[in-house]
C-alpha cells in the first residue's frame, strides 16, 4: 500500500469527484490536484519521493508475485529510465491498489484474466529484448531527435 501522503492525494481525488460543493472548494481546482497514478502531476517533492518509492514496492511486489520465468515479462530494474512503463505502472499501482479495497472478486478476476497479461504484452512489445541483462539507449532517440522540432522552432 501507498504512503499515508499518497492516500490522502488520492482522497483528495475522490473528494473533488463526489465531495460536497464545501469539501470542492476548500482543495481548489480538481485538475490541480495531484493524481498518484501520474507522476508527472505530482509536483510536492515529498509527495513525489513517496509516488516512487510506492511504485518502486510496486514493481517489486509485481515481479515477486506475477512473473514466474523472467522471459515472459519481467519488470526491468531499469523501469525508472523508461517513461513508457514509469506511466503504466502508476496505473497498474493504483489499480492494484484500488483492487485491494473491493468488496468482491470481479476487479481481481479481470486484473488477472486482462490487465496484467495486456500489460506484459505492451512491455514485451515496447522493450523486446533491450534490456534483459542490462538498461539500452532509446532505440529511436536519433528518429526522434530528427523530428523534435526543438525550443527555437517557429
Amino acid at each position: 500500500m501507498p504512503s499515508e501522503r499518497v492516500r490522502e492525494a488520492v482522497w483528495n481525488v475522490v473528494i473533488a469527484e463526489e465531495g460536497t460543493e464545501e469539501e470542492k472548494d476548500r482543495l481548489g481546482p480538481a485538475e490541480d490536484l495531484p493524481r498518484p497514478w501520474d507522476i508527472a502531476s505530482c509536483t510536492d517533492a515529498a509527495l513525489r519521493t513517496d509516488v516512487w518509492e510506492w511504485y518502486g514496492a510496486f514493481v517489486a511486489w509485481f515481479n515477486h508475485e506475477y512473473v514466474w520465468d523472467p522471459a515472459a515479462g519481467m519488470i526491468p530494474p531499469c523501469w525508472r529510465r523508461h517513461p513508457h512503463l514509469i506511466h503504466e505502472i502508476g496505473v497498474l499501482a493504483d489499480q492494484r491498489r484500488t483492487i485491494a479495497t473491493a468488496t468482491n472478486s470481479n476487479s481481481l478476476e479481470e486484473w488477472h484474466r486482462l490487465i496484467v497479461p495486456d500489460f506484459l504484452q505492451r512491455m514485451q512489445d515496447r522493450i523486446k529484448q533491450h534490456c534483459d541483462d542490462q538498461h539500452q539507449l532509446w532505440p529511436a532517440r536519433a528518429r526522434y531527435a530528427r523530428h523534435d522540432p526543438g525550443p527555437n522552432a517557429t
